[in-house]
């Protein structure tokens, strides 16, 4: 089984060995970081250079598909295409010249399909549980006791559209980053108080690269040692972190171990809307998860297969 993610930032295509009751490892991967969400027109339209990368990507994901003898193909797009002004163009022609049915996943979804991920990863034992996830795009929050969160939470706090709204250099100024707080903080707050009245989890968790990379900053073990070493990004850590690369441009944040050069540029803004969240919702320390949306959607996929 095949899932192709079309995020604001990367596309992914994540081939797993599938069946009932298994556990979504990946048999093969690739990606492409396209950055969809800087391919826009003054119009707000997705501009026919990305669409054309598109178009090669899944064609070449088709051909590693087949090779490795997948039978199905999921696809998703999340914020960059559900906001674009030609998003429905852009899915047609993908349609058209692949032959492949995108399907435009809502935030509130794109929080859900997160959440049952990092359930699967941390079971039941962990009770209520708090999941936290940043994309370029948009900030997901989800809680609950079940596999169905109480509250799944969308908002446009993505780092990558925070950094092209609110960041004006390389280092950002003073004034640009207190705004940026400012901002986000108004955001999340709304928010935090509807998440804490479902109420307080035994666990927070977090699911991106974003805050992947941020825990890696702050002393979390390097992905070379597997992925079932225990990582965690603590507040103070997390508030130090913010400290130390506010003052640094990209390139040299690019040279930390664990960033990408990929995400560097947008790394600050990602650290200041964590800060927000863990502050407002009172969390003291994210437990990272490896597992996120892709592997959520391949699990509720995988929940529907005959046993």
């Amino acid at each position: 089984m095949g899932v192709l993610d079309i995020g604001s930032n990367t596309v992914h295509l994540l081939l797993v060995d599938a069946h009932y009751g298994a556990a979504p490892t990946p048999a093969s991967k690739m990606k492409i970081p396209l950055r969809l969400s800087e391919h826009l027109t003054a119009s707000g339209d997705v501009d026919d250079e990305a669409v054309n990368k598109l178009i090669t990507f899944i064609k070449d994901g088709q051909r590693l598909s087949e090779d490795m003898g997948a039978t199905e193909m999921m696809a998703f797009a999340t914020s960059a295409i559900r906001e674009a002004g030609n998003g429905e163009q852009v899915l047609r022609r993908l349609r058209e010249e692949t032959g492949i049915a995108v399907d435009v996943m809502s935030g509130e979804d794109e929080a859900r399909m997160t959440f049952l991920a990092v359930r699967r990863w941390f079971g039941w034992s962990t009770g209520r549980l708090l999941v936290i996830d940043i994309g370029g795009g948009s900030l997901e929050l989800a809680s609950g006791i079940d596999e169905e969160p109480d509250i799944a939470v969308s908002l446009p706090l993505g780092a990558g559209r925070l950094t092209r709204s609110h960041l004006d250099g390389d280092p950002p100024s003073a004034e640009a980053l207190r705004e940026l707080r400012r901002y986000a903080r108004t955001q999340v707050a709304e928010a935090a108080h509807r998440i804490r009245r479902v109420g307080e989890p035994r666990i927070a968790a977090g699911s991106s690269k974003t805050l992947k990379q941020l825990a890696r900053i702050s002393g979390a073990a390097p992905s070379s040692d597997g992925i079932y070493v225990r990582r965690a990004l603590t507040l103070p850590g997390l508030q130090e972190t913010v400290g130390k690369l506010a003052g640094m441009p990209a390139e040299e944040r690019a040279q930390i171990p664990g960033v990408s050069e990929g995400r560097a540029e947008q790394l600050i803004a990602g650290a200041v809307v964590a800060e927000a969240v863990m502050e407002l919702l009172e969390v003291s320390e994210l437990v990272i998860c490896p597992w996120a949306l892709r592997e959520g959607v391949i699990l509720h996929r995988m929940d529907g297969l005959p046993s």
